[in-house]
């Protein structure tokens, strides 16, 4: 009887334990970006705030200006931007409807006899619509825009969401490392794993943000010079574009200077097509090879294709902040698989190896 009144209290407790992180869940849901945003950018200036504190002997003025060498190196070049940016699209969106209407026109003498044969198969007209090409761009970056900070909530939105990004980060750089001992005794780990598996998560960030995004933001701001040099309209957009792109394992900037190279050569401005080519492919395109072993080596120790489609996946769930958090969640996800086989090989737990090697 006794046993059955425990196994039902035990049962009632684990009941009740999954509808509060449930609900726990909902109330957060809300808030993952602004959550996901402050824990990366502390995790990246974190050794900075380390300095700071120990020189200053004062966590919360020490977190204050941690959070203003944030907002200053980050958050206002991001805001500049992204106002350019605004500004520059809608030339952006009329130059390429204008370059794709004059490349799918069936009269052009370069295009022309490769699209009319095409043409007996399937239906270009559709192609040179306006409506057409807005919505493959919408439906393109909705899924991403829907999750990424504040561009659904207008200019207070943003503004709101950015006081709660640096709120957020106030307390995670005052109380850091009271939070990551927290989560480091919340995991159902030895310490050692633990230990590891946080050391884990901090490399594969710092590898995301020291080196994939400081590259992806060299070749595009190397793109976004030659366009701008040879004067191609919208340069700051297709400068950001190609930012984005290269954060990408195996596609790259490639996908805007080069379309944009052969624009100019069917446009007949042979000399400039064959600059940005060369620009593009001993510049731009050598920086990945040049810098990425040294900025990224081997640290995020994960397969390029398996990059690939974390970092796809990412921006599909989280957004522009999947850049960084889906390589993250993968390289999490082997390294708990390493520990759960380790534990079935040994017949208890793992070894902290087993987290170093996923």
């Amino acid at each position: 009887m006794e046993d059955r009144r425990a196994l039902a209290r035990w049962w009632t407790l684990v009941g009740a334990t999954l509808i509060a992180l449930y609900l726990c869940w909902l109330m957060f849901k809300p808030f993952v970006a602004v959550i996901g945003w402050a824990t990366v950018l502390v995790i990246v200036f974190y050794p900075v705030h380390e300095r700071l504190a120990r020189r200053l002997q004062k966590p919360a003025l020490s977190a204050i200006i941690s959070c203003i060498l944030v907002i200053l190196l980050i958050l206002v070049p991001i805001a500049l931007i992204t106002m350019a940016i605004l500004r520059e699209l809608s030339g952006a969106l009329q130059t390429l409807q204008a370059a794709s209407n004059y490349l799918l026109d069936p009269n052009s003498p370069v295009t022309g006899p490769l699209l009319r044969f095409i043409g007996r198969f399937v239906d270009i007209s559709q192609f040179q619509s306006e409506d057409y090409v807005f919505e493959q761009l919408k439906g393109m970056s909705g899924s991403i825009a829907g999750q990424t900070l504040g561009f659904l909530g207008g200019v207070l939105g943003v503004f709101v969401q950015m006081l709660f990004v640096i709120f957020t980060m106030y307390y995670l750089f005052k109380d850091g490392e009271r939070i990551a001992n927290s989560v480091r005794d919340a995991l159902p780990l030895e310490r050692a794993q633990a230990d590891a598996l946080l050391t884990r998560t901090r490399e594969v960030i710092d590898a995301s943000v020291y080196g994939v995004i400081s590259i992806a933001v060299i070749q595009g701001t190397l793109g976004g010079l030659a366009f701008w040099v040879l004067g191609l309209p919208s340069a700051i957009v297709w400068g950001v574009t190609m930012t984005f792109l290269s954060m990408i394992p195996m596609l790259g900037a490639f996908l805007v200077w080069g379309p944009a190279a052969i624009y100019l050569a069917v446009m007949g401005q042979i000399p400039k097509a064959i600059m940005l080519a060369v620009w593009g492919t001993l510049v731009i395109g050598m920086i990945d090879n040049f810098l990425r072993p040294k900025l990224v080596g081997g640290r995020t120790r994960l397969h390029e294709l398996l990059i690939f489609f974390a970092v796809l996946g990412g921006l599909q769930v989280f957004g522009v902040l999947g850049f960084v958090l889906g390589p993250v969640v993968l390289a999490v996800c082997l390294a708990l698989f390493d520990v759960f086989r380790s534990a079935n090989e040994t017949g208890g737990p793992s070894s902290l190896d087993a987290v170093k090697k996923s």
